[in-house]
């Protein structure tokens, strides 16, 4: 399965069509030029910070100070969440990204974290902890980021401390737009470069589109394939309110889901016509326990099996015709249906809940005792699913020999059943484990089924982030990527796991192949060495066109010298960069800067001034061409 390499081409049209702007200005080179709000909390300050419980006292103390002669002492606490917060809605900006800098302590030793909370388009409250720190000495939220979108309100970031009645210190806190970096646009696609194999992609999440770099490394590099970090799992889908009214009606058994914590990810990959990973239906973790209770209560019974597989059904069957009803032209090419149902010894997950505690129960297990629930979960997703949708099993830890046996069991079965379409590698590896034949055995095994196979959440830690520790990585990226090159007949995508290290959910032990400068690691060079270019054919002639994958050159005479209209950056070609070149030039980025003969060549209609005008007409042309 390969996708269409005219996505570039017709994501530029379809937002040129639909009058979107994706080139977003940049703020700033350094965060310190914008400071939005900054304080030490001295003596005198006004203090903007508010109580998240009412009941705190809020001062400017000297009893425990990071730098100055004072801090923000936060006492009279009865619980870990009460605490300072400080409203965003009336000075940060939705759709920008931002970074907050602070040092703080608790009275003695605890948890101490930096979190959002916001409203959402469905008017529920939302929480989501940013950084956090044990311990009762000064440590420092350095340049933590975060943004939030424009159906996002009351939005708010607020320090909490794990014991209820401690105080907490605050100092030194600076809230700022996010740096612009460039990206390195003189280095190889990933995308481009391993097209002969398979596809290339990376998992993203709605907070990261407010970040111009991070978008442009996923633009070059990974636009084959999108998963949603989070935004389509259980807990982001399922809305409670919703699914407790309905059972009060006496319909217990049609669960309500909501697409809008993932609509500004499916609002980008349509605009852009990226292809998307849907992750995921089923999985014992992210799903709330109230799903499997009687009247969706959180301390009601659970429900029999007969009901929880007409939940099951219900449940699947809405996420696939809320998504048709309101994301029709979203290509979501492959689910995830059933996620981690197997432990590494080859035997279903333990019974039990969930919960706070993040356990590896499952309660799907507990209301059917085994994984018997597979095989319908996979029954209603080909039920439901899109004509031509991709159905995956996923997990982790699928090198380890008894697991590679369950897995490979049971999509032999479903698939003897036509009941699935590939199984999907999670492949979150680390330098000293699995070795790179005991991961080979296991993508032979998967391959030897028949069915696709998919890299879904490569990364790769190490515990040794010196020079030689980052070579030794990248020396492993390289032999896993020869594994999976080797083995590209059967495997139709390679999937990152994020972009950037300090975005990576394994942050501390850099995982990924761009740092938090969104510059190449040793670890992409590692694995683009000894990699060509797929050929692109270009011819040239004195009055019309040529057309290739995704280049065009058009000349026209003046005064017998040619003029290559079109191409902006003066590379020879006239592609959709170019485009894109001049509608960042004329959105006055001020990053971007034309020569006087790539202005000349953006002046495409000829009329003396290169414009919109001569933008749409560009886009125009590359249309009628394709």
């Amino acid at each position: 399965m390969r996708i269409s390499c005219n996505r570039k081409l017709l994501a530029a049209l379809t937002a040129a069509a639909m009058g979107v702007v994706s080139f977003p200005t940049v703020i700033s080179s350094s965060a310190a030029d914008d400071v939005i709000y900054a304080t030490g909390f001295e003596a005198g300050e006004e203090i903007v910070f508010t109580g998240r419980g009412g009941i705190e006292v809020i001062e400017s103390s000297t009893e425990q100070v990071h730098g100055g002669d004072a801090a923000m002492c936060v006492s009279g606490r009865e619980k870990s969440w009460n605490g300072p917060q400080l409203l965003l809605d009336d000075i940060c900006e939705p759709g920008v990204e931002y970074v907050v800098s602070a040092w703080g302590k608790s009275e003695w030793y605890s948890t101490f974290s930096l979190s959002m909370e916001y409203t959402d388009a469905d008017g529920i409250r939302q929480y989501s902890n940013l950084k956090s720190f044990q311990g009762d000495a000064w440590n420092e939220f350095s340049e933590v980021k975060f943004s939030f979108s424009a159906d996002q309100t009351n939005v708010y970031l607020y320090f909490e401390c794990s014991d209820a009645t401690c105080k907490m210190y605050i100092d030194d806190f600076v809230l700022a737009p996010a740096p612009v970096i460039p990206i390195q646009e003189d280095i190889p696609s990933l995308s481009d470069l391993y097209s002969p194999y398979f596809n290339i992609g990376t998992a993203i999440m709605a907070s990261n589109l407010s970040s111009p770099s991070f978008m442009a490394l996923v633009e070059k590099h990974f636009d084959d394939s999108i998963t949603f970090g989070n935004e389509l799992k259980p807990d982001f889908v399922l809305n409670k309110a919703a699914c407790q009214a309905m059972a009060a009606e006496g319909n217990d058994t049609n669960p309500q889901v909501t697409l809008s914590a993932a609509r500004s990810l499916l609002n980008y990959c349509r605009d852009h016509n990226l292809p998307v990973r849907g992750h995921t239906l089923v999985w014992h973790s992210q799903t709330p326990d109230w799903f499997f209770k009687e009247n969706y209560a959180d301390d009601g019974d659970f429900v029999s099996r007969e009901v929880m597989l007409l939940r099951m059904e219900n449940y699947i069957k809405n996420v696939f015709a809320a998504l048709e009803a309101e994301y029709p032209t979203v290509n979501i090419y492959a689910w995830d249906v059933v996620n981690e149902a197997w432990q590494d010894d080859g035997n279903p997950r333990n019974p039990g809940e969930q919960g706070s505690s993040g356990s590896g129960n499952s309660a799907w297990v507990k209301v059917f005792g085994d994984n018997s629930f597979i095989e319908p979960a996979f029954t209603y997703a080909r039920k439901y699913a899109p004509e031509g949708t991709k159905l995956f099993y996923n997990d982790y830890n699928e090198y380890m020999p008894q697991k590679t046996q369950a897995i490979v069991d049971m999509a032999t079965d479903l698939a003897a059943k036509g009941l699935i379409d590939g199984i999907g590698c999670q492949s979150h590896l680390d330098v000293s484990f699995p070795s790179t034949s005991a991961y080979e055995k296991a993508i032979a095994a998967f391959a030897a089924t028949g069915l696709e196979v998919q890299i879904t959440e490569l990364d790769v830690t190490t515990s040794d982030t010196s020079e030689a520790g980052l070579t030794t990585q990248a020396q492993y990226y390289s032999d896993i990527m020869d594994v999976l090159v080797k083995y590209s007949d059967s495997i139709s995508a390679v999937v990152f796991w994020g972009v950037t290290d300090d975005q990576s959910w394994r942050a501390e032990k850099l995982p990924l192949l761009f740092d938090a400068s969104f510059q190449a690691k040793p670890a992409y060079d590692a694995i683009v060495d000894g990699l060509e270019m797929p050929d692109i054919t270009t011819t040239t002639t004195t009055t019309t066109t040529t057309l290739t994958t995704e280049t065009t050159i058009v000349l026209t005479s003046t005064g017998g010298a040619y003029t290559l209209l079109g191409d902006v950056n003066c590379d020879g070609m006239f592609k959709v960069s170019d485009i894109i070149l001049l509608n960042r030039f004329l959105a006055e980025d001020n990053s971007i800067t034309i020569t006087d003969t790539g202005l000349a060549n953006a002046d495409f209609d000829q009329n003396g001034v290169p414009d919109g005008d001569d933008a749409a007409a560009m886009l125009m042309r590359l249309a009628a061409l394709d």
